[in-house]
């Protein structure tokens, strides 16, 4: 028998709920002038201004924040810090295979990196370096499982390990589990631990921060707010999901939701029937994935899809979360681990990701206006914030002739163009079909036992240029 009743619905996230929601800074003040002006207080818009404020101490650089550094994705997500891309094999078949091997070796190191700088500053995000476990639980999962392997191979991955059921049980006994792959390059973390202690670093290297103060429109050389302008010859957006509420920018990147529960501190004699040891972040292989952390205190972290898009390119309010999405949640993670069944559900929380119409996380400078932006990070985000920061970082440094092109500025994903998504009701309409099809797709898998990828799915990825 659950114990539900208690359970924390919303509240940004269950990462806030040990210390509660940080006091926010001041608002900007009136009109300002800066060198460089980042929109958006996430981990994108802090790497950003960290790394140039590492470059060149002397820039006077403002951040601005709508609500409070961490208040969307980079406070709400999962804890993955991995080396996935959204949009490498799209870039493979533009720029060919030893442009997204690049792009592969970057994320493989931006890992090590985060690791790196946590460490040096102090930010102790609860950093476990555990690699990232991927499971197939139906014959059409351990098909697919294959294959990514193989091609994770051919990016250089070469050490990644394939394994069968009795392998994969022996380091995490999920139900069902024929298969799975691992790879080193991951790590399980505290997400707001992380960019709290981002914020205070970036503050204590000379960096303004403004929060409660949200952008409304971003013109060359200008961030408008209720409060005043600041202006900038470089005015860098950040706002992944949150992008659609600045003037003219509502159809630039869906705000895809996702949704997670935070269980009740397991017992140790839990723990036993479950394994996990290793505390790799763990994922799936179906179409409505999963993606799942032990946490350092001792819980399981699980999250998927609920209400997938708002319409309006809408966004929840302050993490709130629908029932029937927090017992479908539950309800997997009892099929994933039936000793969890009477396990109580301490917190419910949801937020949005940035999906552009590709499918491709990209990082942009327009030399001629200013205008930077970065994100589309399709939920792989912890990592790719990173590279974009440091990218980001490094065209303006290229920009402003205060450095030449990097290995960085060279990556196939930057200045990549992505057409704008559909106009309302068709957007709304596509997405919830879609997800209709992976779900019913999922289900029709698990009862065939065919090795077969659904293809309904495989219409579904065609269809919204997924893949």
């Amino acid at each position: 028998m659950t114990r539900d009743t208690d359970t924390v619905n919303g509240g940004i996230a269950f990462w806030y709920a040990r210390d509660g929601l940080p006091v926010p800074r001041e608002p900007l003040p009136g009109d300002a002038a800066a060198d460089v002006c980042v929109v958006g207080g996430g981990y994108t818009g802090l790497w950003t201004a960290y790394y140039l404020k590492k470059a060149a101490p002397f820039l006077n650089i403002v951040v601005l924040e709508a609500k409070f550094c961490g208040y969307g994705a980079s406070g709400r997500n999962g804890g993955w810090l991995y080396n996935g891309i959204a949009g490498r094999d799209r870039y493979a078949r533009l720029h060919g295979h030893d442009a997204a091997v690049r792009l592969q070796r970057a994320m493989n190191t931006t890992v090590d990196e985060v690791i790196r700088v946590a460490a040096d500053e102090g930010i102790d995000a609860d950093i476990h370096r555990g690699g990232v476990l991927e499971v197939a639980r139906t014959p059409a999962q351990a098909a697919r499982l294959k294959a990514f392997h193989e091609q994770e191979l051919t990016y250089g991955e070469h050490d990644r390990v394939l394994r069968g059921a009795r392998e994969t049980a022996e380091r995490l006994r999920v139900a069902g589990a024929v298969s799975s792959t691992w790879t080193p390059h991951g790590a399980r973390l505290h997400p707001a631990k992380l960019v709290k202690g981002l914020a205070d670093t970036v503050e204590a290297l000379g960096v303004t921060i403004h929060e409660s103060t949200p952008v409304t429109e971003i013109r060359p050389r200008g961030a408008v707010t209720p409060y005043g302008t600041v202006r900038a010859p470089y005015i860098l957006r950040c706002t992944e999901g949150f992008t659609a509420g600045i003037k003219g920018s509502r159809r630039d990147w869906l705000p895809m939701n996702s949704s997670m529960i935070a269980t009740e501190p397991l017992s140790d004699a839990l723990w036993e029937t479950i394994g996990w040891e290793g505390r790799e972040t763990l994922g799936d292989m179906a179409h409505a994935y999963i993606y799942a952390q032990r946490t350092a205190d001792g819980r399981i972290a699980l999250g998927g899809r609920g209400v997938p898009y708002r319409y309006g390119s809408r966004t929840d309010h302050d993490g709130g979360t629908q029932p029937t999405t927090v017992r479908a949640l539950r309800e997997m993670l009892v099929r994933l681990f039936p000793t969890t069944a009477g396990v109580r559900i301490d917190h419910a929380w949801s937020g949005v990701l940035g999906v552009p119409r590709d499918w491709c996380a990209t990082v942009t400078l327009d030399r001629t206006t200013g205008l930077g932006w970065a994100g589309g990070y399709v939920g792989s985000g912890v990592a790719t914030a990173h590279l974009a920061g440091r990218t980001l970082c490094d065209l303006v440094q290229q920009d402003s002739g205060q450095a030449g092109a990097t290995e960085l500025t060279a990556l196939p994903w930057v200045n990549h163009r992505v057409r704008r998504w559909e106009p309302e009701p068709l957007r709304w309409l596509g997405v919830r079909a879609m997800y209709t099809a992976y779900r019913g797709a999922d289900r029709r898998e698990a009862a065939s036992h065919s090795p077969r990828t659904d293809r309904v799915a495989t219409l579904a990825d065609r269809i919204s240029g997924r893949h």
